[in-house]
């Protein structure tokens, strides 16, 4: 259905899954050559796209181009074959006019259209994606594909990439008359009448059919799909020639919370394209094409400290498979550099190639009404049947994502397909050909971790990553889940009813435990009971749960916000950061924030009475490049004063804090615990009043001696009614 380029070696059998709105999916992938280094340029663009038809198929057989070979005449309903772009897309695609702005290079391509690239010059048709479209972004033209997210070397790209992307952007196309494409098949008539499908405005309203009618082409608006604009970041590095893995050994990432888009039949793509510093493909165009030339006209003897006429001299041109004479230092003369040849392996199609990925169809679900408002984290398996030479470039079996974070009140929803048609000869537990997950709590801790001294229970700890023995699921605890779940996350119910479950072999492919409520903190430590043999191993899993509300996000060049569903947060404005930041904020009640700072070696000092929770921003340092970001907290009181910690002991009180509508906002560069307090200084305004009190009690002292001195008759009449009151009052004091 797509041109991988992975020499046909990728991919798992089945993957058919459904999501809901607003929750978590972590995209994982690798790729051979590196990303976010200096070795290459890399960018990778995930897309999505929905539709009625699109479909995963029964055969490998690629759909075809001519309806009489589908079922009833029509490839876009012939189930026997998957489909993600249908056939429309493709039939306007290979009859419409390519983009003759683009670098060519030297490549020699067969056709005027659209299905010819570089990459792809004698347009080799693969389902029906337009290969002019797979190869370029933005692309210019309406397509189907809805932007998730660009990962990208160089983030000053990112503002182009987010204004053209169709998420936010009309695009507009030619619709010619009826039976204009049929007469361009055909092929008839002079051939200056067939013209393909233009891509300008000028141009097509021009077309008209029949030939010399007044029945012309359209020049037609396609709306943008009206969603947000993607997600920018700097790419993740990953290692070259080492399956691409990032740092840490764990495969890159991009959370992606799914969309309010709502259908059956969708399919995510991931295209990764990788570039030499050969040429700036950003402003490499149709003019440095080899024309009249066997070269490309782009300045490679400057890379290698040779004029435009050495190096043309010496083969140092951009062109397929080139021969040099290089230079070396001392060859006065050039005796050994001409009789020296090096010829590079290039191939000038590769150069700036891209590679893709696509999921099997899914579908996105609205929430049902006890989810509204809920988080929402997916829980899937990766990975099939084999060992890792048999499954490579695929990977043996994991959990996605293999360690959580989440707090209670979130939800987990599980979710896994196995197959029954994996090669028989593939290593693996179970019944030859297919693959099974299930998920059991390990079994406790063979020795105390934490605080020195404490009981395992007391460090909230849930089996150990290191054991490969499940626990007992009468003694089980994990994540407070009802034990007819456990049960159901174990052997896979319901579904087959008894059989052989030992290893599953009964138990059906798919699995689907629906969003289950959290309702117990600890870390939790699980494992598949099946795959933990020899040659498929280590399928364990990590969730770490918290009792304070928590949240994690990525956040890059486009900004973004990391908000609680009460609206605090951390707001990062577009263009701060050039890398990226994993900001994460935490919640802890008031109750236990101070056992919380205790546990951590910290204190309380400042203030008087709390005014909010403790809110826990991290990392404890810079945020965004130095620049300011926009925290906002809940507060009970605008006397109420916000301090800041870095280190949980010395606090400082937080200048310009903006109280509205219960909310304090402020701009800060760091991190760190930020909590409201009652101000030591409503302590002082008590001891100035008192003091206000005093002298105002001393000037009528002073006053009333010199009074009763002038009117000794007056001082005589207070002092009797005093001993009359001291009398009267006397039984009371």
């Amino acid at each position: 259905m797509f041109d991988s380029q992975n020499n046909n070696r990728g991919g798992y059998n089945v993957g058919s899954l459904y999501y809901y709105e607003g929750s978590e999916l972590p995209i994982e992938w690798t790729n051979q050559h590196s990303c976010g280094e200096k070795n290459a340029h890399c960018e990778l663009v995930v897309q999505y796209m929905c539709d009625d038809q699109l479909r995963d198929g029964s055969t490998t057989v690629t759909i075809p181009d001519q309806r009489g070979r589908c079922k009833n005449y029509d490839c876009n309903t012939d189930v026997r074959y998957g489909m993600n772009e249908n056939y429309g897309w493709y039939r306007n695609c290979k009859y419409r006019k390519r983009n003759k702005g683009l670098f060519t290079a030297d490549q020699k391509l067969k056709g005027e259209t659209a299905k010819y690239t570089r990459q792809n010059p004698g347009g080799t048709r693969r389902g029906y994606e337009c290969p002019e479209e797979r190869d370029y972004y933005p692309y210019w033209h309406p397509t189907p594909w809805k932007d998730i997210a660009i990962l990208t070397n160089n983030v000053t790209h990112c503002e182009k990439y987010q204004s053209e992307s169709q998420n936010v952007k009309d695009k507009y196309s030619c619709v010619p008359p009826e039976g204009y494409i049929d007469f361009l098949v055909k092929a008839r008539g002079p051939k200056k009448d067939r013209k393909p499908i233009p891509i300008t405005k000028e141009e097509c309203e021009k077309i008209s059919y029949p030939i010399g009618s007044n029945i012309t082409a359209k020049w037609v608006k396609t709306s943008s799909w009206g969603l947000p604009p993607p997600d920018c970041f700097l790419s993740p590095k990953s290692r070259d020639n080492h399956n691409g893995n990032g740092p840490g050994g764990f495969p890159n990432m991009f959370n992606w919370t799914i969309l309010d888009t709502p259908h059956e039949h969708c399919t995510l793509r991931l295209r990764y394209n990788i570039s030499t510093a050969d040429y700036d493909g950003m402003t490499t165009t149709a003019s440095n094409n080899a024309v009249g030339k066997a070269y490309a006209k782009l300045d490679i003897g400057s890379l290698v400290g040779l004029s435009e006429e050495e190096a043309v001299k010496r083969g140092y041109v951009f062109k397929n498979n080139p021969t040099i004479n290089p230079l070396f230092a001392g060859d006065k003369d050039n005796s050994i550099g001409t009789k020296l040849q090096l010829q590079l392996a290039i191939n000038t199609a590769q150069y700036g190639r891209t590679f893709q990925d696509r999921s099997h169809s899914f579908a996105i679900r609205s929430r049902l009404a006890k989810l509204k408002g809920a988080k929402i984290h997916n829980l899937n398996v990766r990975g099939k049947r084999g060992n890792i030479v048999q499954v490579y470039p695929a990977v043996e079996y994991d959990f996605v994502p293999n360690r959580l974070s989440a707090s209670v009140g979130d939800h987990i929803h599980f979710q896994w397909t196995g197959s029954n048609t994996n090669p028989n000869n593939n290593d693996g537990q179970g019944l030859a050909g297919t693959d099974r997950s299930n998920v059991v709590l390990l079994t406790s801790q063979l020795y105390p971790e934490g605080e020195p001294g404490k009981a395992v229970a007391e460090n909230l700890k849930f089996g150990h990553f290191g054991n490969n023995y499940p626990a007992h699921l009468n003694n089980a605890t994990f994540l407070g889940f009802f034990r007819q779940d456990l049960v159901s996350l174990a052997v896979l119910s319901p579904g087959q009813l008894r059989g052989e479950l030992s290893e599953l072999d009964d138990a059906g492919t798919y699995f689907d435990l629906p969003p289950r409520k959290i309702t117990r903190a600890g870390d939790y430590h699980y494992m598949c009971t099946r795959n933990n043999n020899f040659s498929n191993r280590g399928q364990k899993g990590k969730i770490v749960v918290s009792t304070h509300k928590a949240l994690e996000k990525v956040v890059g060049w486009s900004g973004g916000a990391v908000t609680l569903s009460d609206g605090e947060g951390v707001w990062v404005k577009k263009g701060m950061l050039a890398g990226t930041k994993t900001i994460r904020i935490e919640k802890w009640p008031q109750s236990d924030g101070e056992a919380k700072l205790s546990s951590r070696g910290g204190k309380l000092n400042v203030g008087d009475s709390y005014k909010s929770d403790f809110f826990v921003v991290h990392p404890f340092e810079d945020l965004a490049d130095g620049n300011k970001v926009t925290i906002k907290i809940k507060i009970e009181s605008s006397d109420a004063v916000v301090y800041h910690s870095m280190d949980y002991k010395n606090w400082l009180r937080v200048e310009n804090v903006d109280h509205s509508s219960g909310v304090a906002s402020f701009q800060t560069k760091k991190g760190g615990i930020y909590v409201g307090r009652l101000d030591d200084k409503s302590m002082k305004n008590v001891i100035i009043g008192v003091s206000v009190a005093v002298v105002v009690v001393l000037v009528l002292i002073g006053g009333a001696v010199l009074y009763f001195k002038r009117r000794p008759e007056a001082y005589t009449g207070m002092r009797k009614g005093l001993q009359d009151m001291k009398l009267s009052t006397q039984s009371k004091i």
